[in-house]
């Protein structure tokens, strides 16, 4: 009998789910609160939830083998002085399309002037300028893992030319040209779009910095949608005042919730979002889990696991 612990704020929920699927030999315990988990997750070996709660309760897991997140992001369990004696494995495959929604939803706004559209409206304005388009244009993509790769295969749907910079994999077919290393800023050169979807490591930290921001073309929009760390916020608001780039679309920061008197509240060129672009919806989660169960239960090699030194 596997024993499984399931910790986040929506155990319940969770639990029916999992409990349909019918996994052989699966006994669960559910719960949102650290305190009971602490008791009676001391004798799982399989936890299932949110890292920030699992972190507090990783020391009372005495049989622990395996932890799957819910989250594509696991930095709280990824703290060195954590133990690392089981296997990690966080949430991709789930967000892609979420994130696809977001990134060209904004860029469709941008391009066909819906903003300045609603505000013609609002002043009985005819407004009949000319709007851009997506396609013809360049995409470039920092990060193509699982949701950069989604982010990638719809550019090309709307006949996007897809640049993408990684750290050194080339898999994914909808990329045009790849760029490593030190390539950064040639990879910046002449995008029309710059699309973060990077982890939060210490090779991504700040790596959209001035020298980057600079490289890219005045009419060029910047969006971020993977981790606030991987943005010099100050460099970007200097670009943005001086109109270095035409604008930005930022859904992550390096503090969250933003702090009332950050400058990136008042910027008439700037998007703010909420760490909303792609919602954590637990029937898809719930389905992720319930597959890299079957494998755990038959000794396959898990989906997704993490690399605790690189962070994803």
């Amino acid at each position: 009998m596997v024993r499984l612990l399931i910790l986040s704020k929506l155990a319940d929920e969770y639990r029916c789910l999992i409990e349909a699927a019918s996994l052989p030999e699966i006994e669960i315990t559910a719960t949102n609160n650290v305190a009971d988990a602490k008791s009676a997750g001391a004798d799982c070996e399989v936890v299932f939830g949110e890292p920030s709660l699992i972190r507090e309760v990783l020391p009372a897991l005495k049989n622990l083998r395996w932890v799957q997140a819910t989250w594509a992001g696991v930095e709280p369990l990824l703290d060195p002085t954590l133990r690392r004696d089981y296997l990690l494995t966080n949430a991709r495959g789930v967000f892609g399309g979420l994130m696809s929604e977001y990134v060209f939803g904004y860029l469709l706004a941008y391009e066909r002037r819906i903003f300045e559209r609603q505000q013609a409206q609002r002043e009985h304005r005819w407004d009949g300028r000319v709007t851009g388009v997506v396609r013809g244009k360049t995409i470039g993509l920092l990060g193509v893992g699982s949701i950069g790769s989604h982010l990638a295969r719809t550019a090309k749907d709307f006949g996007m030319t897809v640049c993408g910079y990684t750290r050194a994999s080339e898999t994914c077919t909808d990329v045009d040209v790849y760029y490593h290393g030190n390539s950064l800023l040639d990879f910046a050169n002449g995008l029309d779009y710059l699309v973060s979807v990077l982890p939060n490591t210490s090779e991504t930290r700040r790596i959209v910095d001035a020298s980057v921001l600079a490289a890219l073309p005045p009419y060029a929009l910047f969006i971020n949608v993977g981790r606030g760390s991987a943005l010099d916020e100050s460099a970007l608001v200097h670009a943005l005042e001086t109109k270095m780039i035409a604008g930005a679309v930022l859904d992550v920061f390096e503090q969250e919730p933003l702090p009332r008197n950050h400058p990136f509240w008042d910027m008439p060129n700037l998007l703010v979002t909420f760490h909303t672009s792609a919602p954590s919806l637990p029937a898809d989660l719930a389905e992720l889990f319930i597959a890299n169960c079957r494998r755990y239960l038959k000794g396959d090699e898990l989906m997704y696991r993490v690399d605790f030194e690189r962070g994803y």
